[in-house]
């Protein structure tokens, strides 16, 4: 909306920085973390007196003495959406295409989320897991129809672009682009769903999602950088810059009230939001398996639950008896469990644990995103 007082850089010069796309995006990021921060307080007493609070431990994690979570405000990913939501529309060109199918992907999965939060506090039971996949599929079908119907965004949908090589490798036809892009969006949209499950991990994590793919972006979106680095270039993707510096921003201003000990946790309403916006950047900007890179951190907790799941059923339907790989999947509850017997044993503080876990997955998210970002050079 900003975008349009370029039109009055006739009568004040100064304007005219509204035209640029990273002045935007600083001002998206800066915007977005104030109302996240403004939202907060008043979200955590909302969600207080209508009794939208965790109620009880998870009990996989029983060993791991959670009690002390059981009370606390969920659906703060409402604060993310409003906040990033918000923010985008008063910073980035309305008219733009991938903007709208974007903000609609972070915006349905947050509806989906919030339905499965609220069935899981009011009834005990949230949505099943066929229904989510259905909703999400269901979306998947509309945003692919869109792409397909124009021709040049029908391209993209087809080419299967792989990180270091310079052209796609593989036209995938129309099945094969449908199949790939649910695979995306859903795989995505869950393994941050997956990573949520200590104060500011995901939202850390998706804060260095949200830096690499405002770079990608960005560089997608300009035909000289995109030529310089033998990226596919695709016209209007440019904008997608303004929304990752409103989610970066609103992630931001989330973690302060999300950080150990959280006085608000996401749910499935921030979760599955963060993850679908994530793959529909990536998905966009021809930069879907550079995600299993600067998602490092979701690839490795969803591969967990996978691994953990699958031997278990295998060993129990071969030897009568389920084993495990790990003490507990997803995989940060596993060294949650291995971190507070060395505590215990070093006579050290366990309630420091989680800080120390959460801070160590954060530096792999970033270092993840850092090599996501160089491997546009590598090509």
């Amino acid at each position: 909306m900003l975008y349009y007082l370029t039109q009055l850089e006739g009568l004040f010069s100064p304007l005219r920085l509204f035209q640029y796309i990273s002045f935007r995006t600083l001002g998206a990021a800066a915007t977005a973390f104030i109302i996240s921060l403004l939202m907060g307080p008043w979200l955590i007493r909302k969600m207080r007196d209508l009794q939208i609070k965790e109620m009880v431990a998870d009990g996989r994690i029983s060993g791991l003495d959670k009690g002390d979570k059981v009370g606390t405000p969920s659906m703060g990913g409402l604060m993310i959406i409003a906040a990033t939501s918000s923010s985008t529309l008063l910073w980035a060109v309305t008219e733009n295409l991938y903007v709208w199918l974007t903000l609609g992907t972070f915006f349905l999965m947050g509806i989906i989320g919030f339905a499965d939060d609220y069935l899981k506090i009011k009834r005990n039971k949230g949505l099943s897991a066929k229904m989510k996949f259905f909703a999400q599929l269901t979306w998947a079908a509309i945003v692919f129809a869109v792409l397909w119907s124009n021709p040049e965004m029908q391209t993209r949908a087809r080419d299967l672009m792989v990180p270091f090589f310079k052209t796609p490798i593989l036209d995938m036809g129309l099945i094969g682009g449908f199949i790939f892009l649910v695979v995306v969006l859903v795989g995505a949209s869950n393994a941050v769903n997956l990573t949520d499950g200590l104060d500011g991990l995901a939202i850390g994590c998706s804060n260095s999602a949200a830096v690499a793919y405002l770079f990608l972006t960005y560089v997608a979106g300009n035909y000289n950088f995109a030529e310089y680095l033998q990226v596919p270039f695709v016209l209007g993707t440019g904008e997608l810059t303004v929304f990752c510096g409103a989610l970066l921003g609103a992630g931001l201003g989330f973690l302060w009230y999300n950080c150990h000990p959280a006085k608000i946790f996401m749910g499935d309403t921030g979760s599955l939001a963060i993850g679908g916006a994530i793959a529909m950047l990536a998905i966009l900007t021809k930069q879907e398996l550079l995600l299993i890179i600067v998602g490092g951190v979701f690839v490795i907790e969803a591969a967990s639950v996978v691994l953990q799941t699958g031997y278990f059923k295998y060993t129990k339907k071969r030897f009568g008896e389920g084993r495990r790989v790990f003490k507990c999947a997803p995989l940060h509850h596993h060294f949650e469990f291995i971190e507070k017997e060395r505590a215990l044993d070093e006579n050290r503080d366990p309630e420091l644990v989680e800080t120390v876990i959460v801070t160590r997955f954060w530096i792999l998210s970033i270092i993840f995103a850092l090599i996501g970002i160089a491997t546009l050079k590598i090509r």
